[in-house]
């Protein structure tokens, strides 16, 4: 079986789910609070608008949704595609790249650790994926990137603030990947659904890179910023001689995005004040430091994230495995994500996110396996 005909995700959800013990669920990235108040109103109000609003919608997506993401990342709202989630964005992203490119063995440049979707990604579209290894602290290796770039490379896909490790690149790091990029004649793909969970405050945008406009895409999603895993509403921003063609993959995917739920994201971008994305950032700060503190009291190493909102720990004796992250599952009651699923760099780490109300449980839980252990 192909590694990415059935995900580890889907494989740990599965095996925890049919555990015969409670487990605390630390493997999905499904936001467990509450969505801004205005996109339940704005559903609510759909709910009573005329026929004519309940079929096909713009394929490239609702205008004034377009227009409000442009305003706020100050672009031109022609360069946006409403996407079906930061999925379908990347998909588009990295499709563009293999069909603008005249290279007969595309190849795709990730950072290792890299969330697994990417490279099944390139998979899908008969690329091949070139893995780099981060530093040590889950920053960009800018030197590796530039020895790994080929006449092979169409892009270099980047997500920041990244998951899994945490961190939010800077500028400068950015800068020098789009220089990279531009020596070998390659896009550069930013993924940026964790946008509003930089701790840091010192996230910026890729499409703040002026200098290179004409080679970067970035995607991002509503999905995590407004705790809307299952309304699958994304975007895709390319430069403007890309659009056409990845509007015509688009629609021949998907013909267009759901309507009522770009409806209900149009008013929450709209009407949710700034406090509401703060009260979560806090949240999440609160949620770190309750469990690097029970990595702390076991022993383990763990990152600290920068963004985001997952922890990666390393447990002496116990590697990252599918059979130890089961292990974990029957004997401690808490479920992981296995750090071999995510590349080689991290094979010995665990991912645990941090979508649960039940963290001082799952502390608690880990302690008593390894005390006992």
């Amino acid at each position: 079986m192909n590694e990415y005909d059935e995900p580890l995700f889907f494989q740990v959800m599965q095996y925890a789910s049919n555990a015969d013990r409670d487990i605390v669920d630390m493997v999905s990235g499904n936001p467990d609070w509450e969505p801004p108040d205005a996109l339940r109103d704005g559903l609510h109000e759909y709910a009573d608008a005329d026929a004519a609003d309940f079929q096909y919608g713009p394929s490239e997506g609702l205008t004034d949704l377009r227009e409000q993401i442009g305003a706020r990342r100050n672009i031109d709202s022609d360069n946006i595609i409403i996407t079906h989630g930061a999925g379908e964005a990347n998909y588009l992203a990295m499709a563009q790249a293999v069909e603008c490119s005249d290279v007969n063995t595309p190849e795709f440049l990730l950072t290792d650790p890299v969330y697994p979707y990417y490279p099944g990604k390139a998979s899908l579209l008969d690329a091949t994926a070139t893995h780099v290894p981060v530093h040590d602290d889950g920053h960009l290796n800018i030197d590796a990137i530039q020895d790994a770039a080929s006449t092979d490379t169409v892009a270099i896909v980047l997500n920041t603030p990244n998951n899994p490790t945490g961190a939010v690149y800077n500028r400068a790091a950015l800068n020098d990947v789009a220089a990279i990029a531009a020596d070998i004649d390659a896009l550069v793909i930013v993924d940026e659904v964790y946008d509003h969970f930089d701790f840091t405050g010192d996230f910026e945008s890729a499409l703040t890179l002026s200098s290179y406009t004409d080679r970067i895409i970035v995607t991002s999603a509503f999905s995590k910023s407004m705790a809307i895993t299952g309304f699958r509403v994304g975007y895709a921003v390319f430069p403007p001689a890309l659009v056409d063609a990845a509007q015509t993959r688009h629609m021949l995917v998907t013909v267009s995005g759901s309507r009522p739920a770009q409806r209900a994201v149009s008013d929450a971008l709209e009407k949710t004040p700034p406090s509401y994305y703060a009260s979560v950032r806090n949240t999440i700060r609160e949620r770190i430091d309750t469990f690097t503190n029970a990595l702390e009291t076991i022993g383990a190493a763990y990152t600290e994230p920068e963004g985001a909102f997952y922890v990666m720990a390393r447990f002496d004796d116990l590697p990252g495995t599918l059979e130890n992250v089961e292990y974990l599952i029957d004997e401690a009651g808490v479920a992981g994500m296995p750090g071999e699923a995510f590349g080689n760099a991290y094979d010995d780490w665990i991912r645990f996110s941090l979508c649960t109300d039940r963290i001082s449980i799952a502390g608690d839980r880990l302690m008593t396996f390894f005390q006992n252990s």
